[in-house]
């Protein structure tokens, strides 16, 4: 077990109690069950069918002024099919401490889903024919396909030439568990053995090329060519679509490019549009493809093909279709839609196998997700933009496609801060198609909360942050950066005017992966300044790769501080890249920041100089100002390096081989004893509450 899970699992500081009702005696209460009746009264004995109908219902009570204690609708154990997004209005509102609650029933388990089942009797056994012989030997006479015109599925159409993953291909699933799609290979990757023509490049992923958006780039769209090992690629049918899902350039970068040809002679392949980064070596490890989505290999149990052209399903299933519940979900929209409604509660409700995000909430506000859970989503869980004082709370969250929650609100240009809060969250695996860039938590606007939150497993990051004075506390985050480079755990960057957030009291361990470049855990990048880490604790982060990497990490930025954290067997602790006077008056000039810093907001003016009175003068740099970052009152404990370039340190620091005095440092219990040397060598350290962090509430793995 990681230290972050043991964490979580060990150090509760209490049980996270969900309340079974909603506020105030007097709500009107409908109910709903599967086997119910949309013309029936909505009465435990007459219930509604549908979600739909009981919205409705308890609109109109709402109109002839029957709600002054709110509304409550039950919701009985079943699996509710979705035909659309519940669209949640400002009609739909309750009142401030008189919510509308949509519940599940006491000990019901409630099931909200947009994937259409499938009848076993449905798929027929492929035999013979044109596309028993594009099989893989091994799989011949083990596929079965369903005809999805006949079923009344829409046709899909054909993905683009190069896109963002997720695939724009149908989900599949089998009793609750998503089906992968026919890919080779079927475990890792494959690597391209040698670049033959990195194809059109738009942008060399550097910041210095992204600071004028406006830059002349290339018209031409020729795409890169490569040469591969083996001979698997000449099965495939080009003219039948082959698609490559890649990191073509970076270790931070992943999407999907067509191909134009296949020669097997030489082994090259041919990419049928430019990479916007080109086909390149940007990043020291190999660069890693794969080909999704092809018949030639559905070659194992579990795998599935869908042909965009013929419609048809094809699948090798992994047991008796006629005893399995099959569901397809196909329209890439949310379960539930709130927009500008207010006051309504979410509870203990299962969302899951849909092709968009499970709850989108846009300008509402005192909105709670309370006790739900989350997982086979093609994309994230919650989206919630704008609005104020909602509350995400108690969740589990896995298995997503795209990330787990964007939390964005608040007023940028006032310093509004919006009040959301993300709590006692399990967040994992949240990133199975989108690679990179699919945070398990996104903070944006002004002052959001994210905190008891357990977060892991995932190949880049954990948490991303734009806006200013967000609060990150009290979380623990393992087992993230797994599989990416130039990258972080938490990760912010490219506007000096997002500054004022605080990360204190979180656990981080177990973070990144040894792929040449360097990685972290707490990274701000490309001139990011003004925030502060207190009293974390870093266990086993980073990688210094090739460079400067640290733990904590500044690129080009300054202002940042650390401050009464603990850093445990981390390879380099502190890193930094600064830029020299040329290149930030370059930075200060470009148009990027000119419109990032002087017309989304206004640096120069208040509210800005006055919450961040470092920024007064900060778009006139004086030559040779000093640009460091602070670190006071750390603890270094087994790290083969403490700092790299301009990190500002003092005689408070502790650095030390040995156990500093750690209740079991053998046990990973890294809380110090009352007589630890720490309080002596290090004048004002305050122990880091260690038995707080993590989630409130017991962990929960259901459904998996």
């Amino acid at each position: 077990m990681t230290l972050g899970r043991r964490m979580a699992v060990l150090c509760l500081a209490g049980v996270w109690g969900m309340a079974s009702s909603v506020y105030g005696a007097d709500a009107r209460v409908f109910h709903v069950r599967p086997d119910g009746d949309d013309a029936g009264t909505g009465t435990a004995a007459e219930p509604f069918a549908t979600l739909e109908r009981a919205r409705d219902a308890v609109r109109a009570a709402k109109k002839t002024g029957a709600l002054p204690g709110g509304a409550e609708v039950v919701l009985h154990a079943g699996r509710y099919v979705l035909p659309g997004s519940l669209k949640m209005r400002a009609e739909d509102s309750g009142a401030e401490g008189a919510p509308v609650v949509y519940a599940a029933a006491p000990g019901a388990s409630v099931f909200l889903t947009a994937a259409r089942p499938i009848p076993g009797s449905a798929f027929q056994r492929l035999a013979g024919g044109a596309d028993d012989e594009r099989l893989d030997p091994a799989a011949r006479g083990q596929v079965r396909f369903a005809d999805l015109n006949a079923l009344g599925f829409p046709k899909t159409p054909p993905p683009r030439d190069n896109f963002r993953l997720p695939f724009g291909i149908p989900e599949l699933f089998v009793n609750g568990r998503r089906m992968t799609l026919a890919c080779w290979p079927n475990e890792g990757w494959a690597t391209i053995a040698k670049i033959i023509d990195k194809g059109t490049m738009r942008n060399d992923g550097s910041v210095s090329d992204s600071a004028d958006p406006k830059k002349a780039r290339p018209q031409e769209n020729r795409g890169g060519v490569f040469e591969y090992e083996g001979d698997r690629p000449a099965r495939w049918r080009v003219e039948q679509g082959v698609w490559l899902h890649g990191f073509w350039c970076f270790d931070w970068y992943d999407d999907a490019v067509r191909v134009a040809a296949i020669d097997p002679a030489q082994r090259r392949i041919t990419l049928k549009v430019a990479h916007q980064y080109g086909v390149r070596q940007g990043n020291p490890s190999p660069r890693r493809w794969r080909a999704v989505n092809l018949l030639e290999e559905l070659d194992r149990p579990g795998e599935y093909f869908i042909d965009v052209a013929a419609n048809r399903l094809y699948l090798w299933p992994e047991q008796d279709l006629a005893q399995a519940r099959v569901a397809l979900a196909v329209r890439d929209e949310p379960l539930i839609v709130m927009e500008h409604a207010d006051d309504i509660t979410l509870r203990g409700l299962i969302f899951e196998e849909a092709q968009g995000d499970g709850v989108a909430i846009s300008e509402c506000r005192r909105v709670t997700v309370d006790g739900c859970v989350f997982r086979n989503l093609r994309r994230r869980a919650i989206s919630m933009i704008g609005g104020a004082s909602n509350r995400i709370a108690g969740c589990d969250m896995y298995d997503t496609g795209t990330g787990g929650v964007f939390l964005g609100g608040g007023d940028r240009k006032t310093l509004t801060p919006a009040g959301h809060v993300l709590e006692d969250t399990h967040i994992r695996r949240f990133s199975v198609h989108q690679l990179t860039y699919a945070s398990a938590i996104h903070l944006s606007g002004v002052g959001n909360v994210a905190r008891h939150n357990l977060i892991h497993d995932a190949p880049h990051q954990a948490v991303s942050v734009h806006g200013n004075d967000h609060l990150f506390e009290y979380n623990v985050v393992s087992n993230v950066c797994v599989a990416s480079d130039d990258a972080a755990a938490f990760y912010k960057g490219r506007n000096p005017s997002c500054r004022g957030n605080v990360l204190r009291y979180n656990l981080w361990s177990e973070i990144g992966s040894p792929r040449g470049h360097g990685n972290a855990a707490v990274y701000f990048d490309d001139g990011d300044g003004g925030d502060t880490v207190y009293a974390n604790l870093f266990f086993r982060c980073g990688e210094p790769g090739k460079g400067s990497f640290g733990t904590v990490f500044s690129h080009g930025g300054h202002g940042n501080t650390v401050d009464n954290c603990v850093f445990i067997e981390c390879k380099r602790a502190l890193g930094s890249a600064p830029w020299n006077d040329a290149r930030w008056k370059a930075f200060i000039d470009a148009p990027l920041w000119q419109e990032r810093l002087l017309k989304e907001v206004d640096i120069t003016r208040p509210p800005y100089t006055v919450a961040y009175p470092e920024l007064i003068g900060f778009m006139n740099p004086k030559p040779g100002a000093a640009r460091d970052n602070i670190a006071v009152r750390n603890l270094f404990v087994g790290c083969g390096e403490v700092k790299s370039n301009r990190w500002v340190t003092n005689a408070t620091q502790f650095v030390t081989a040995e156990d500093p005095g750690f209740v079991n440092m053998q046990q990973r219990d890294f809380r110090l004893k009352a007589d630890s040397p720490v309080f002596a060598r290090i004048p004002g350290f305050a122990p880091l509450p260690l038995e707080k962090m993590g989630l409130r509430r017991p962990v929960s793995n259901q459904g998996e």
